[in-house]
């Protein structure tokens, strides 16, 4: 005969016991995040410590290229089980120390945070997400941008590619919104980190002749891409989203939903240049949807309209009266745009101010 189950036994199996394993696995995961943050801190600091030794004994003695590959090999010969110490990872471990060593550019120095609770922030990305920046980034502004975001969003080193060749960066920081003036201070930030100045939707297949109902189709059937390209927080609620008012029936393009801004988000789609009057009609919209779509709990609906084409200043114009939070970008089909982004630039103090903003935003988060 077998034995009789014990009652503790029978009581395992329960609701109570499938927690247990799910908090286990939490702990679990969150003790290799915390291995992981520490493995990498450690690993950092050596390729820190290792650039700083390079470029300081190159200046002191007058040393040319050659001292890299041969301290490659000498490395390599030495520590055989240790990955990291090829000849094109010691010019990354230099190039690294190079565009880090000055505080100016991006403090806290590396050299402050061994001693510091608080880590700069390219300690708490990988290496190969710290190389990928430095070699296509020259800008200390655009490193600091991408450096944030990675972490926000545990970017791969692919997706962290495709941001840096998409110009995200370029994108956001030349945003054209009037969210500054039109939204509340705890809100601005995010909004303005959530609209990009110009959208690749290279995936959508489109021929440069289409049509407004043929754009919408091609989004609705790439949806998942085009939430990609919109951003991390953006959720799809509906298209062609009803809106009656005085026994007439308004509809808006797209209608989504913002999880970090809590705000409904408004797109209209246009195959043509930004007009004026297009942001007349988006106010409309929004008044609508605060007043018989927006639920209590949720802040102010924002719109973005999107054309084809538009003239920065005709944009600026535009928006400075309007009282409803409203950003205008474009939209591309291919992977290429048509104009240099960095030619519309702010001054250099407002480009640093635009970072900043973006940069708090995300470190909110």
């Amino acid at each position: 005969m077998p034995k009789k189950q014990s009652i503790q036994d029978e009581q395992i199996n329960t609701i109570a016991y499938h927690q247990l394993v799910a908090d286990a696995k939490e702990r679990v995961q969150s003790g290799q995040l915390a291995v992981w943050r520490a493995v990498n801190k450690e690993l950092i600091t050596l390729y820190w410590d290792l650039g700083k030794l390079i470029v300081e004994r190159q200046q002191e003695h007058g040393w040319g290229n050659s001292v890299v590959e041969m301290l490659a090999k000498d490395l390599q010969a030495a520590f055989p089980r240790m990955s990291g110490f090829s000849k094109t990872n010691l010019w990354r471990i230099r190039a690294f120390y190079q565009a880090y060593s000055h505080p100016q550019i991006l403090p806290p120095t590396v050299g402050e945070f061994k001693s510091s609770e608080m880590p700069p922030p390219w300690a708490e990305i990988g290496w190969s997400h710290n190389y990928v920046i430095i070699e296509k980034c020259k800008d200390p502004q655009e490193r600091l941008f991408y450096i944030h975001l990675t972490k926000r969003y545990s970017w791969t080193k692919n997706v962290l590619i495709h941001q840096i060749e998409n110009q995200t960066f370029e994108k956001t920081v030349i945003g054209q919104t009037n969210f500054e003036e039109k939204l509340p201070d705890n809100l601005k930030s995010q909004a303005i980190l959530a609209v990009k100045d110009d959208y690749a939707f290279d995936f959508l297949e489109l021929g440069d002749q289409h049509s407004e109902y043929q754009l919408e189709q091609a989004i609705l059937q790439n949806i998942r891409q085009f939430l990609v390209e919109m951003g991390g927080d953006f959720c799809f609620i509906a298209n062609q989203f009803p809106l009656e008012l005085s026994s007439k029936d308004y509809r808006v393009d797209l209608l989504l939903y913002h999880r970090e801004l809590q705000s409904l988000v408004a797109i209209d789609l246009k195959i043509g240049e930004f007009e004026p009057e297009h942001t007349g009609k988006m106010s409309f919209y929004l008044s609508l949807l605060d007043d018989r779509t927006k639920k209590p709990h949720e802040n102010p609906s924002i719109g973005i309209i999107i054309c084809k084409s538009k003239d920065f200043t005709t944009v600026e114009f535009a928006l400075k009266d309007v009282n409803k939070p409203i950003g205008v970008a474009t939209y591309n089909i291919t992977k290429s745009l048509p104009r240099e982004l960095r030619a519309f630039f702010p001054a250099p103090e407002e480009l640093i101010k635009r970072v900043e903003t973006v940069i708090e935003a995300i470190s909110k988060k």
